[in-house]
């Protein structure tokens, strides 16, 4: 309960700095547009190839490969505007302002680190889709399917923290990982990790979004259906709407959700970077944590 406390406190805390500037909350916006962009270019080769060579034996392999790429164009769209993300909450954290135009620099600075991470990430995503697919209820297979969900969990995790070192120290792939690895061994990650429930209170919040979307969805669609008197035109008019409402709340959810968590792992990584830093000039003064952090550990 007390982890969960702490989450709605940090959750708070993000949320007025992103009032406060507004720059901060625009890559999550860009980044859900142009990730539906991708997603609806992407479908259109999957599914000609899927009529074209179907899903069974070579045919199977490349809509395997097919799918990887499109999941690695969604990993960029999303790191490219989460590493904006990071950015603008350094400079707001550091500075007391966050810039579009300097975000925008870094990200084309880093560009191509950011794509050896998305190509790690679609590589574990595409390990655990293989043993997902295997159906056989070896232990095996079982151990397979369990294995990858592990590594797929442990990496998104990895993953957020390897941005901002990215893109705060401009690391590659390598270094960061390094770098992550060294400061969690020092515990400098682990105590935020454990005692502040980000992931619960997001999750929550965006099921909340989502069930109260397809509530009012589900009236407006179904009302405008019932009173219709089956008129065809105001029954697909009601669907319509409806659809378009619980989009409108998922689209907010998703913002809120990417948001939040970006903003979390880059509170943290600067935390733990300053306390790094501190210890290894010899100083025992108290780091204190970027001020949405403290507050959630107060």
């Amino acid at each position: 309960m007390q982890s969960f406390s702490r989450g709605w406190s940090f959750l708070k805390q993000a949320w007025e700095m992103a009032f406060k500037d507004k720059d901060l909350l625009k890559p999550s916006i860009y980044a859900l547009v142009a990730g539906m962009i991708v997603s609806v270019i992407g479908i259109i080769p999957l599914a000609i190839g899927y009529f074209i060579f179907g899903t069974e034996g070579v045919g199977g392999f490349v809509m395997f490969i097919m799918g990887g790429i499109l999941v690695f164009a969604q990993f960029v769209v999303a790191y490219v505007f989460s590493g904006m993300t990071v950015y603008l909450i350094y400079g707001y954290l550091s500075e007391g302002d966050g810039r579009m135009d300097k975000a925008w620099e870094i990200v084309r600075r880093d560009f191509f680190d950011i794509l050896t991470l998305a190509a790690a990430s679609t590589a574990v995503n595409m390990l655990k889709s293989a043993a997902q697919r295997n159906k056989k209820n070896s232990i095996t297979a079982n151990l397979a399917r369990s294995a990858t969900s592990l590594l797929e969990t442990l990496w998104t995790e990895a993953a957020l923290l390897v941005l901002p070192a990215m893109i705060i120290d401009d690391l590659n792939l390598k270094d960061g990982m390094q770098r992550v690895w060294k400061i969690t061994k020092e515990n400098l990650l682990l105590v935020g990790i454990s005692t502040v429930g980000v992931r619960w209170v997001t999750g929550l919040i965006s099921f909340l979004f989502g069930v109260v979307g397809f509530g009012i969805a589900f009236a407006i669609g179904g009302g405008l259906t019932y009173v219709s008197g089956g008129n065809a035109a105001l029954s697909i008019t009601g669907i319509v709407i409806g659809a378009l409402v619980f989009f409108a709340f998922v689209m907010v959810a998703s913002v809120f959700s990417s948001y939040t968590n970006t903003a979390y792992h880059t509170c943290l990584y600067i935390w733990a970077r300053e306390v790094e830093t501190a210890r290894a000039q010899g100083s025992s003064v108290q780091v204190n944590a970027p001020a949405p952090l403290a507050a959630a550990l107060a």
